[in-house]
């Protein structure tokens, strides 16, 4: 036996808390308002050049590429008036497609209301239930090399089943309903002191109300903690409205939700191709 497969305590041999995630693309939403006093201000020649450069880049970005894509979206509401939204393979790409933008005539024109930064994350909770379950069985410490070599393959495994997944293109529905969220730690309640399987059982129950919209709406979560203001990002693509607002409702008497969810701003807009970029400004 190797050091590593050694009987252990049970201190050594308790499991880590934390579910086994697989990510992919780097997300970025950017939230506009558009300056429109001073676009009026310009004369129709100028304006027409404007729009004409940024169509030009805005066409080139909205193409499918290996995990590269960017969107544009007319908000609804006094929160901003577009939406961009930017699928790339790292961030340092998304820092390039942000600096594109920037660079436009037409971001002259722009102030920024707000932004998001996340990271497409799909969960394991079953499958690292299975493999915490069966290192432990052969007496694997935890966090030792073969411990870690272990968690490697299984991911590896995970990220080539799932790459779909991992690496979408944007849906091409109509509307987009965006917000971030968290789950609740407070003195009461608290996500984080919950037990694998008790976390394992709640989120595949929540998953249940999900799938029952399957046909009508597109979901990507995003991962946030670490890179912005919540842990999660919620993206939902639908051709109709209202099964954004029936779909969240239903959601909210799922016990996970009653008793853990914490929700952040909404934001809901109507998907702009780059062609019906001017008809909109």
């Amino acid at each position: 036996m190797t050091p590593e497969t050694l009987p252990a305590t049970a201190a050594e041999i308790a499991l880590p808390p934390v579910p086994l995630t697989v990510e992919g693309a780097s997300v970025l939403h950017q939230m506009m308002r558009f300056r429109r006093p001073a676009w009026r201000a310009l004369s129709s020649e100028a304006r027409a050049e404007i729009v004409a450069e940024a169509t030009a880049v805005l066409e080139t970005m909205e193409k499918p590429s290996e995990g590269r894509q960017s969107a544009l979206f007319s908000l609804i509401g006094h929160k901003g008036d577009l939406m961009f939204v930017h699928f790339r393979r790292s961030f340092e790409e998304l820092n390039q497609a942000e600096l594109a933008l920037a660079r436009l005539r037409l971001s002259d024109y722009l102030e920024p209301a707000t932004s998001y930064l996340s990271i497409i994350e799909l969960g394991l909770y079953e499958s690292t239930s299975k493999v915490y379950s069966g290192l432990a069985a052969k007496g694997v410490v935890p966090n030792s090399d073969e411990w870690k070599k272990e968690i490697a393959e299984v991911l590896d495994r995970q990220k080539q089943a799932m790459a779909p997944r991992l690496w979408p293109e944007i849906p091409p529905a109509k509307y987009l309903c965006f917000y971030p969220m968290d789950r609740r730690r407070g003195e009461a309640v608290n996500w984080y002191t919950e037990s694998m399987a008790d976390r394992q059982r709640m989120t595949h129950d929540h998953g249940v109300v999900g799938r029952r919209y399957a046909g009508e709406v597109r979901q990507i979560i995003t991962g946030s903690i670490g890179f912005d203001d919540w842990e999660w990002g919620v993206d939902l693509f639908a051709e109709e409205p209202l099964v954004f607002k029936k779909l969240i409702y239903e959601m909210r008497f799922d016990y996970v939700s009653a008793v853990y969810a914490q929700f952040g701003t909404f934001f809901v807009g109507l998907r702009v191709p780059a062609a019906k970029l001017g008809e909109i400004l």
